[in-house]
């Protein structure tokens, strides 16, 4: 077992408990696609975005040094406040990692997966979680890599059956099925071999073995180890900040591993895990760039167009993502002091790319477009070139921009072969720029 970096000195068989909570999550989905939601452009409210490059009293952000001890931290505290609450603080002299699989013909000897496992609250060895890492075998010295939470299991990426299955407590999804029918369920979604041959890592971990996707009041998963922290206030951490711990505690796993240069790691997020992946960047500036996929309210979709998706039914449908502070914007979200295009612009100067897909007008492909255009003016100020002189949104299915950049894909929610294409590219562009 290893402890942490040096910088930091199956049940299957479903609970009433968990049948319940499924039960509830499936009610409050349905409710909110039952409401009157705004499809369309014409009907989308007049509003007016709070602008990045302006502090709070007033004062016009100007120079890179105002911005980082001036505006940012305004910003970022607005966002603890008001919408992911504070970002969560642990014990980490007790998360130790420990070796338990390596295959080294994965991918029919291409790869080497292996995987590391993450206790967070050693020698307990409950909560944790398993980071899957798969390595390309004909490169020699450290390489890149992509870090990206799956929804449904390590095992669901891909039918190799030497991949361990991935089982959390408390968790809402396959809890009722055979861990073999369910064996690479999702592997259309990783393009493991395309990444490996373009000289890149690959490293998932399941979700839910950070923290279970239902609400009982922050006491399941890794919530309990989190210190400084009152649990009635408004702003306590909620379901996504810790997602976003526990992806922050991945790279720290990552910087253990001869094999990975953990200075070139690209954070990949899809849909509720795409604002996982916005407020860990936003967060944890050792990630050299941020991928933020089809994630909509609450994530690259700005809060104040209110098509699709919003935040008042977001709030209602999924209470424990966001901090019971943000709960009270559903019907007044003009009074939110801050949006999402300064979520991303928390992230500067740092790479960032945002996707959409044409069909998933539920998270709002246009108000994801805007936020990236947004948050050009930081990304300039800070010496990029910021979204590359890009004002309208582009035809389907082609890539524009430079340090942020943005795609709408044709198709639905998902992450597609055509999307990995475009993310290798933007990792291309950044660690070759750093050559």
């Amino acid at each position: 077992m290893r402890a942490l970096h040096q910088k930091f000195s199956s049940a299957l068989v479903l609970s009433m408990f968990t049948l319940l909570t499924l039960g509830t999550l499936f009610i409050g989905l349905q409710q909110a696609h039952s409401q009157d939601v705004n499809y369309d452009e014409s009907q989308t409210p007049q509003y007016v975005l709070p602008d990045p490059l302006v502090s709070e009293d007033g004062t016009q952000i100007d120079t890179p040094e105002a911005w980082k001890s001036i505006r940012r931290p305004e910003i970022l505290k607005q966002f603890q406040t008001e919408m992911f609450g504070k970002y969560p603080e642990a014990d980490l002299s007790k998360i130790q990692f420990e070796e338990v699989a390596v295959y080294k013909d994965f991918l029919g000897g291409k790869a080497t997966m292996k995987v590391e496992r993450v206790y967070f609250n050693a020698p307990e060895k409950t909560p944790k979680m398993d980071l899957m890492v798969i390595i390309p075998n004909d490169c020699k010295g450290s390489v890149p890599a992509f870090l990206m939470p799956n929804f449904q299991g390590n095992h669901t990426t891909n039918e190799d059956p030497n991949i361990p299955f991935s089982v959390a407590d408390g968790a809402t999804r396959n809890k009722d099925k055979n861990p073999e029918e369910v064996r690479g369920l999702a592997k259309s979604r990783w393009s493991f071999e395309r990444i490996v041959d373009s000289g890149y890592a690959i490293a998932t971990v399941y979700y839910e073995e950070i923290d279970p996707d239902f609400h009982d009041g922050f006491k399941n998963g890794v919530h309990p180890l989190f210190i400084n922290f009152n649990i009635e206030e408004g702003d306590y951490p909620a379901t996504i900040s810790a997602w976003a711990w526990g992806l922050s505690r991945a790279l720290d796993c990552l910087e253990t591993l001869p094999e990975i240069d953990s200075k070139k790691v690209v954070l990949l997020g899809h849909s509720r895990l795409g604002k996982t992946a916005l407020w860990c960047g936003a967060n944890d500036e050792r990630f050299a760039g941020v991928v933020s996929n089809n994630s909509g309210c609450g994530g690259s979709a700005l809060s104040r167009r209110e098509f699709g998706e919003t935040v008042k039914i977001i709030n209602k449908a999924f209470p424990h993502w966001f901090c019971s502070n943000f709960h009270q914007y559903g019907d007044k979200v003009n009074e939110l002091p801050m949006d999402q295009h300064e979520l991303i612009a928390l992230i500067a100067p740092r790479p960032v790319y945002v996707a959409s897909a044409s069909e998933d007008l539920w998270a709002d492909p246009k108000g994801e477009f805007l936020s990236a255009l947004n948050a050009d003016s930081v990304y300039r100020l800070l010496g990029t070139d910021g979204f590359g002189g890009v004002t309208e949104e582009p035809e389907a299915d082609v890539s524009v921009g430079s340090t942020i950049r943005y795609h709408r894909r044709t198709g639905k929610h998902d992450v597609t072969d055509f999307d990995w294409e475009q993310y290798i590219n933007f990792a291309n562009s950044i660690f070759d720029q750093q050559k």
